[in-house]
């Protein structure tokens, strides 16, 4: 009942996150981890907790995407090959390695929450002044995507503020698009990881539910919760949290 309980407070919170200021999975992923779920296997039950949310909030954003419609083949089919392989690679990790790299996606993905937005405004400097890109530009994005995707693929944390960087680096503009095109690529990536996970039976279905249904919850309360709060604060949370989670990791792994 305790581990239950824990679920559906951790999911909660992580949805809670997510829909503030992102951050949802250094609760989540923990969690799952706590209750004794393998990590291979956590980390494929946290990517199927936090679909949801994704797939979700893409639809919101639909009509902000439509006038980059032209481009959408092409990015959803890099975002589903590069979840493909990111799955895949995550499938093939022995549960020994994959434990001893926690700590270092955890840190990554620490670093990406605390300076994302800083390394989002300086790209979007960068590239104000280039509207066209060259052809080894072009393939160089294709190659930033593909790479994000296997990312995402293997290891959901944080995936949604690399995806912002390498948007702004496209040359997007619009947050709204930005964030539309984001979500879009979350889903694709986690519903093509999702699937090679189900085929390989590593989704713990009945914690990962738990934990999607306090997603729900906290996602949909979020937005009255976001009225009364500062986001500057949740960040902050979040950051602590992540720092001493990944101090944890790190600790656990390499002090034995």
């Amino acid at each position: 009942m305790f581990e239950l309980l824990l679920l559906f407070l951790a999911g909660f919170v992580g949805g809670t996150l997510n829909s503030i200021a992102g951050g949802g999975s250094f609760i989540t992923f923990p969690a799952l981890l706590y209750v004794g779920i393998p990590p291979v296997a956590a980390n494929a039950t946290n990517t199927f907790a936090s679909c949801a949310g994704y797939v979700s909030g893409a639809y919101a954003f639909r009509e902000s995407m439509y006038e980059h419609k032209k481009k959408l083949p092409l990015l959803i089919t890099i975002s589903l090959i590069g979840g493909l392989l990111g799955a895949w690679f995550l499938l093939q990790t022995p549960e020994s390695i994959f434990q001893e790299a926690i700590p270092w996606l955890l840190l990554f993905a620490t670093l990406l929450f605390i300076f994302g937005l800083k390394i989002n405004m300086l790209l979007k400097k960068l590239t104000s002044n280039y509207q066209h890109a060259t052809l080894l530009g072009y393939l160089l994005l294709v190659l930033i995507l593909l790479s994000i995707s296997i990312y995402g693929g293997f290891f959901n944390a944080g995936l949604g503020i690399i995806t912002l960087s390498y948007l702004a680096l496209a040359g997007y503009t619009n947050i709204n698009t930005m964030n539309g095109m984001k979500l879009l690529i979350s889903s694709l990536v986690s519903l093509i990881a999702i699937a090679v996970f189900i085929t390989s039976d590593v989704i713990a279905w009945y914690e990962g539910i738990i934990v999607l249904m306090g997603s729900s919850v906290g996602g949909y309360l979020a937005a009255n919760i976001s009225k009364r709060i500062s986001q500057c604060y949740i960040r902050n949370f979040v950051i602590i949290v992540s720092c001493a989670i990944t101090l944890y990791f790190f600790i656990k792994v390499y002090s034995s």
